[in-house]
C-alpha cells in the first residue's frame, strides 16, 4: 500500500500527512474565497495595498505588490534550500518531513512565490496592455502573473510528489533527484518570471506615466539589478552538489553548469541593464551567496557552502559590449559566450584550486575545455534570447527558428553527455587504519592493480552524515600506497568511503558504514586491515534506494518529463509574448541579423 506505515527511509508517516493536507485544503479555500471577494468588489484591501506599493516604488501596484512579496519569498526559500542540503549532508535523512526546520522555510518560500503570482492575477492588468492575458470579460492578467504561478505551483507540487517518490523508490539523498530538481527549478526560474513581471509593468503605458517613487528604499522590491543577480543565483543552484563537495555525478558537469549559468545570466543582465549590468549582477550574486555561506556554515555550524566567482566572466561581457552592439542580442550573446567559455573558464579553473574542495585537475582535459566552450556559447545565446525578451521597448535582432532549436539542442547535448556513469574500474584496495585518537584514523591505501588510482578526476576519502562532513585527499607516499591527508571518523553514524572518479566511472570503497535497520543494510566495520573491492559509488551513497520494476521507473520519469516540458513551454511562450509586446513588426520576416526598432 502506497500510504501504509513507512520506515524513516520511506515516505512521510500518516500522522504528518493528514494534518498537512488539512492545512493545505483550508489555505486553498481561504485564498479562493478572498479571490472571489476581491473580483466581486467586496474586498478593498488588495487595491489599497497595491496603491501604497505603487506610490512608494513608482511601479504599477499590480506588479510592485506581488513582486515585493515574491522577492521576500525567494530569499526565504533559497535560505531554506541551502540549509536543508547542508543538514542532509551532515546528518543524513530526516525522521519526518516536519522534523527538519529548513523544510518550513522552503515550504513558506515556495508558497509565497505561488501566492505572489496569484496576487498579480487577482489584481489584474490594464486590458489595453499588449502582454495582458484575458481571463474573462473585464479581467486581464499580467503575463508575469501566469509565469510566476506556473513556477510556484510546479515547485510546490514537488513536495507531495517527493513523498510519493520516496515511498516507491526510497529516499534519494542527492540534490539531483527528479522531484528535488522540480522544486529547485521552480524556485530558480521564478526569478526570471519575477523579472518579466516588472519589465512588463515598466514597459506598459501605465508604467511610463507614473511619478517617481516616494521612498527609494522601497524600490529594492522592484530593482532589476537585484533580479539579475537573483537570476544568476537561481541558475547556479544546480551546482549545489559540487558547492558542498559531495558530488554524485561526473566532475565534467561542474564547468558545464557554471559556463551555462554565466552565459545565460550575465549576458541577459548586460542586455537589459546596460553598461555595468553584468558586473552588477555578479556582485549581487556574490553578496547573496556570500551571506548564505556565512549563515549556513559559521553561524549554523553546517558544512561550508562554496561558490563560483563569475567576476571574470562579467568583465568579459562588459569588454565585448564596448566593441559590439548589445542591440544585436544574439550575436552579442554568442561572442560573450565564446569569451566566457575560454577566459572565464580559465579563471574558474584557477578559482577551483583556491576555494573548491574538489579542484578541477588536468585529467579533466580536454573534455573540460571542449564542453566548457560549448556550454559558454550555448549559455551566451540563451542569455541573448532572454535579454532580447526582457527588452521589448528596444531594437531587436531577429533570428530564424533554427537558431533557437540549435541553442536548445546544444544545451541538451552538453547536459546529456556527462550523464552516463559506468563502473568500468575493476579494482580493489588493501587498507590499513592507524588510530590517531578515539574514533579517528589515518588510512593507508594500496590499490590492486597498482595503477588503479592514477589519472583520476578526483580521489579522496569522504566522511558524511555523522554530524558533519569531511573530504580529505589521498596523497601518494612513493612506495605504491596512498595516505589520507587528515584523519577521518569511523564510528557512530559516520559513513566513510574512498571515492574515485576516473573517466565516466565513479567508484567507491567503504572504510566504515553503520548498520541501517530501516533499509536492512548491515554494518561495514572499520577493521585495522582489510581488502575490499571498489563498487559503483551510488550503491554506497544511496543505500536507501529501493529496487523497483523498470516500468514503474519509466512511468515516473515520463510524468516528470511531461511536467518539465509543459513548464519550459509556458516560459518560452511567455518570453516570446513579452518580446513582441513592444514591437508590432517583430513577427515579420526580414533579413538575417537585421535590427528593427520598436514602433512609436
Amino acid at each position: 500500500m502506497l500510504f501504509a506505515h513507512t520506515e524513516p527511509a520511506g515516505g512521510a508517516p500518516l500522522e504528518d500527512l493528514i494534518p498537512a493536507s488539512i492545512v493545505a485544503i483550508i489555505a486553498l479555500v481561504i485564498l479562493g474565497a478572498l479571490g472571489v471577494a476581491h473580483r466581486s468588489g467586496r474586498l478593498k484591501l488588495l487595491p489599497r495595498l497595491a496603491g501604497v506599493a505603487e506610490r512608494t516604488t513608482g511601479v504599477p501596484g499590480w506588479a510592485s505588490l506581488p513582486a515585493s512579496l515574491t522577492g521576500l519569498s525567494l530569499l526565504v526559500a533559497v535560505f531554506g534550500f541551502y540549509w536543508d542540503v547542508a543538514m542532509h549532508i551532515d546528518n543524513g535523512r530526516d525522521p519526518g518531513p516536519f522534523a527538519n526546520p529548513a523544510h518550513f522555510f522552503i515550504i513558506f518560500g515556495l508558497a509565497g512565490i505561488a501566492l505572489g503570482g496569484y496576487l498579480a492575477l487577482l489584481l489584474g492588468a490594464p486590458a489595453a496592455m499588449k502582454t495582458a492575458v484575458r481571463v474573462r470579460d473585464g479581467w486581464h492578467a499580467p503575463l508575469g502573473a501566469i509565469l510566476l504561478m506556473v513556477c510556484g505551483i510546479i515547485a510546490l507540487l514537488g513536495f507531495p510528489l517527493d513523498d510519493v517518490w520516496h515511498r516507491i523508490f526510497g529516499q534519494d539523498v542527492t540534490l539531483w533527484g527528479p522531484t528535488h530538481l522540480q522544486m529547485i527549478g521552480g524556485a530558480s526560474l521564478s526569478t526570471l518570471s519575477l523579472w518579466a513581471l516588472v519589465v512588463e509593468a515598466r514597459t506598459s503605458n501605465e508604467g511610463k506615466a507614473l511619478p517617481p517613487p516616494r521612498w527609494k528604499l522601497a524600490t529594492i522590491g522592484v530593482n532589476e539589478t537585484i533580479y539579475a543577480g537573483a537570476f544568476l543565483v537561481g541558475l547556479s543552484t544546480v551546482q549545489g552538489e559540487f558547492d558542498y563537495s559531495v558530488p554524485q555525478f561526473r566532475l565534467l558537469f561542474h564547468p558545464v553548469l557554471l559556463m551555462l549559468a554565466a552565459g545565460a545570466g550575465l549576458v541577459a543582465a548586460r542586455i537589459r541593464l546596460g553598461r555595468g549590468g553584468a558586473l552588477k549582477a555578479a556582485l549581487v550574486f556574490l553578496v547573496l551567496r556570500g551571506l548564505l555561506s556565512l549563515l549556513v556554515g559559521p553561524v549554523f555550524g553546517r558544512t561550508t557552502l562554496h561558490m563560483p566567482l563569475y567576476l571574470v566572466e562579467a568583465a568579459v561581457v562588459e569588454l565585448v559590449a564596448l566593441k559590439w552592439d548589445t542591440e544585436r542580442q544574439l550575436s552579442f550573446g554568442a561572442l560573450c559566450g565564446a569569451g566566457i567559455g575560454t577566459i572565464g573558464l580559465a579563471a574558474e579553473w584557477a578559482w577551483s584550486h583556491v576555494w573548491m574542495t574538489i579542484p578541477w585537475p588536468a585529467e579533466l582535459l580536454p573534455e573540460g575545455v571542449l564542453f566548457g566552450v560549448a556550454a559558454g556559447i550555448a549559455g551566451g545565446l540563451l542569455g541573448g534570447f532572454i535579454g532580447r525578451a526582457l527588452s521589448p521597448d528596444r531594437p531587436q535582432q531577429r533570428a530564424s527558428g533554427w537558431m533557437a532549436a540549435a541553442t536548445a539542442g546544444a544545451i541538451l547535448f552538453v547536459l546529456a553527455y556527462p550523464l552516463p556513469i559506468s563502473s568500468d574500474v575493476d579494482a580493489s584496495a588493501r587498507v590499513a587504519l592507524e588510530e590517531t585518537r578515539t574514533g579517528l584514523v589515518h588510512a593507508t591505501v594500496e590499490p590492486q592493480p597498482a595503477d588503479a588510482l592514477e589519472d583520476v578526476e578526483w580521489l579522496n576519502v569522504t566522511s558524511w552524515q555523522g554530524g558533519g562532513s569531511i573530504v580529505t585527499g589521498l596523497e601518494p607516499t612513493g612506495d605504491g600506497t596512498y595516505r589520507t591527508e587528515d584523519p577521518v571518523p569511523v564510528t557512530g553514524d559516520w559513513k566513510t568511503l574512498i571515492r574515485l572518479h576516473q573517466g565516466s566511472s565513479i567508484m567507491a570503497l567503504p572504510i566504515y558504514l553503520p548498520e541501517d535497520q530501516a533499509v536492512g543494510a548491515p554494518e561495514v566495520p572499520a577493521q585495522l586491515r582489510f581488502e575490499r573491492d571498489f563498487v559503483l559509488d551510488k550503491k554506497l551513497l544511496l543505500r536507501e534506494a529501493k529496487t523497483t520494476d523498470a516500468w514503474l521507473s519509466y512511468v515516473a520519469y515520463w510524468v516528470l518529463g511531461a511536467i518539465v516540458l509543459t513548464w519550459v513551454g509556458v516560459l518560452g511562450w511567455g518570453l516570446r509574448r513579452l518580446r513582441t509586446s513592444g514591437n508590432p513588426r517583430a513577427r515579420r520576416p526580414r533579413a538575417r541579423g537585421q535590427v528593427v526598432a520598436p514602433a512609436n
